[in-house]
């Protein structure tokens, strides 16, 4: 029978005993790196890492009631959307020295319910949650939690704790109202999925053509579908099917502009005399095409990077003197619309 072999883990006085402090200053130097000083936290890594010290989250939860990871809940883990708002969460979390716990919702209250319940039973320093529009249980939770919560995304007047995002409803009445200056009287609304973002967007879109008296619901085609490329040429083939003489769509997003580009090039519909087209969030590929479309550009990285950083300063106690940001968003007209009047 062979002997089960097996190796004592290293703790936390392994470390301190052989990089020559106290217990307490590896934890702080680990978890705050900023508390110490580099030529410090550079011996100590250097053990660390020599050592093959793994820190104990569970351990480091019963001491300090609380882990070293902060919990991120996002509706999508394909929607390009997101990416650039993990990316400024991911920059300033790993300066800090903090982990991230990433949850998918799945665009599901449910979901989001179960996740919470999870990421609560494992005492995170700070939770950032997309949207303003949880269950009354999830907001429950969140009302009840033991530390810091950011909303992203969007901003409301009842935030549980601090938010940063922008107004959907505006930024959409902005992106029509260009389409309305330009000239464009049969102007359309595509939308995808169909979440509580999206549906601002759309009030925005009615909002703005009502005003202007050019508000038709026939040219409002969604659908609760994930929004794709594809998505977007079928959508402008309804569209055109019900409304021949539609001459402007606004899309809920940039996927969908693409596709109603490409959509308009096989039936050879002009771009932008015959077509203007507009998207929102403004990814790269908006620049690119050919025609380059209009869209609405958000500060996603910024966004990121704005709710980490209001997150760590609450769960270093200090009091957040705007605990809502408001980022805004910016119009970026291009050929893919007609110049304005």
């Amino acid at each position: 029978m062979r002997k089960k072999i097996t190796k004592r883990k290293i703790t936390l006085l392994d470390v301190a005993k052989a990089a020559d402090v106290s217990a307490i200053t590896v934890s702080r130097a680990l978890r705050h790196p900023a508390s110490v000083s580099a030529k410090l936290r550079e011996r100590i890594q250097h053990v660390v890492d020599d050592l093959g010290y793994v820190p104990d989250p569970a351990a480091s939860a019963l001491a300090s009631a609380r882990t070293n990871v902060v919990g991120v809940l996002i509706p999508s883990i394909t929607n390009n959307v997101f990416a650039g708002v993990l990316r400024g969460i991911y920059m300033e979390a790993e300066k800090a020295g903090y982990g991230i716990q990433l949850g998918n919702t799945r665009y599901s209250m449910l979901e989001e319910e179960r996740l919470l319940r999870v990421f609560l039973s494992q005492r995170p320093a700070g939770l950032i949650v997309t949207g303003i529009d949880q269950s009354s249980a999830a907001r429950t939770q969140l009302l009840r939690a033991d530390c810091p919560v950011v909303q992203i995304m969007e901003i409301g007047d009842k935030p549980i704790d601090m938010m940063v995002g922008f107004s959907h409803r505006d930024g959409a009445s902005t992106a029509t109202q260009h389409l309305v200056d330009c000239g464009y009287t049969r102007i359309a609304f595509l939308g995808a999925r169909m979440d509580p973002r999206t549906q601002r967007r759309l009030e925005g879109f009615s909002q703005c053509l009502k005003q202007a008296g050019l508000f038709d619901q026939r040219l409002v085609v969604t659908t609760p579908k994930a929004s794709t490329v594809t998505l977007g040429c079928e959508l402008l083939s309804e569209l055109l099917a019900r409304a021949p003489d539609a001459d402007a769509v606004f899309c809920n997003n940039d996927d969908l502009a693409l596709g109603v580009l490409f959509e308009c090039q096989r039936r050879q519909i002009t771009v932008p005399t015959d077509m203007g087209i507009c998207g929102f969030n403004d990814l790269e590929m908006m620049a690119v095409a050919n025609p380059a479309i209009t869209s609405v550009r958000t500060f996603r990285e910024e966004m990121g990077r704005e709710a980490m950083g209001s997150l760590l300063a609450s769960i270093a106690g200090t009091v957040v003197e705007q605990p809502v940001i408001d980022l805004g968003y910016e119009l970026i007209k291009r050929q893919s619309t007609r110049s304005v009047k």
